[in-house]
């Protein structure tokens, strides 16, 4: 019988750090006691993971509870917020917008600049964001953009942002000098939904993008799956009768039609993505899926309904602001948190 393989003593104290610093991220700031009853560690095992995530700072003293009782007070740990810093860059055909936030998720910068007819676009983005971070050291900059990037390199397909150039994660990463992340803007969309909008607890879900760009973001378990080519979930390019679903449905050619017709263009993606994936959950989003609400993702499910057996919700994005640049800050703090914290 194979033999048991057992934590080592470094790899036990990493897993408790790690624990103790996600429940001070989500929790907020806590006294020893409190870490002691949420991770059901012991005292000295506790009080050394507290001396030692303030030793390399990464917490701190941020107060004491009990100001109203008599007897000794017990002080508050907190997360050192400024130990890291991460960008997400939401790059559009018409404009670069920018969000700075620290290690504790919270933003501390966003600005915004129209994109010019004929820009060196990696310069124009590394400008933006160096500006935006306005003299803090950043760890990671995650970047969304149309198109197709490739998982494995990260080169990217034609967006028509102007300016664009398929090798745009690397010239970035070389001028700002930290590592970059490419991502497909409908993919970062979709991460926003499933952590802080209408798919939040669902591991399956389709987001249909509908704005100045149609397209998809599909998680299946949990996951966000971008193809082999990270062609996964391009349905602007599916053809009924003879027009691209894109041109069917795009935000501005629409925008006069009654809401039942608009429905019954939109379920034609839908029910593909229903038929093929079977995600239980559509959410609308962009433009047009915020702005339709309650009322066009009803519609859409009545439709979606009478032509597929697979029992599906539809409902509207209720992610706050850009959801692509909510993604893109999303991601950042996962790979910076887990860089920093291990």
């Amino acid at each position: 019988m194979a033999a048991v393989k057992t934590a080592t003593p470094t790899l036990a104290r990493a897993i408790n750090d790690r624990l103790a610093l996600d429940l001070l991220l989500d929790q907020g700031p806590l006294t020893a006691p409190q870490l002691r009853t949420l991770t059901g560690l012991s005292r000295p095992t506790v009080s050394d993971l507290v001396e030692r995530l303030r030793a390399g700072g990464l917490i701190e003293v941020a107060g004491e509870t009990g100001g109203d009782r008599r007897g000794p007070n017990a002080r508050l740990y907190g997360i050192v917020a400024g130990r890291a810093h991460l960008a997400g860059v939401d790059v559009r055909r018409n404009a670069v917008h920018v969000s700075v936030a620290n290690i504790a998720g919270t933003q501390v910068a966003e600005l915004s600049r129209p994109l010019p007819a004929s820009p060196d676009l990696a310069a124009f983005i590394a400008d933006a964001v160096t500006e935006a971070a306005g003299g803090r050291a950043l760890h990671t900059v995650v970047t969304g953009a149309p198109g197709l990037v490739h998982p494995a390199t990260g080169l990217a397909t034609d967006s028509g942002v102007p300016g664009w150039r398929t090798d745009l994660r690397d010239a970035l990463g070389a001028r700002l000098g930290v590592p970059v992340v490419l991502e497909n803007e409908v993919n970062l969309a979709a991460v926003a939904e499933h952590r802080a909008g209408a798919a939040a607890g669902r591991g399956d879900f389709v987001l249909l993008w509908l704005d100045d760009g149609i397209g998809a973001g599909v998680v299946l378990d949990g996951r966000l799956r971008r193809g082999a080519s990270g062609g996964a979930g391009e349905v602007g390019l599916l053809r009924f009768y003879d027009t691209d679903f894109c041109h069917m449905v795009e935000t501005g050619y629409i925008d006069d039609l009654p809401a039942a017709t608009v429905a019954d263009r939109i379920v034609e993606g839908v029910f593909s993505l229903v038929a093929v994936l079977d995600p239980g959950l559509v959410v609308l989003g962009g433009r047009t899926g915020r702005e339709g609400g309650d009322e066009l993702a009803a519609l859409v499910a009545e439709r979606l309904a009478a032509l597929s057996p697979a029992p599906t919700e539809v409902r509207p994005s209720v992610v706050e602001g850009d959801a692509i640049l909510r993604g893109a800050v999303l991601t950042a703090l996962d790979l910076t948190r887990d860089a920093v914290y291990g």
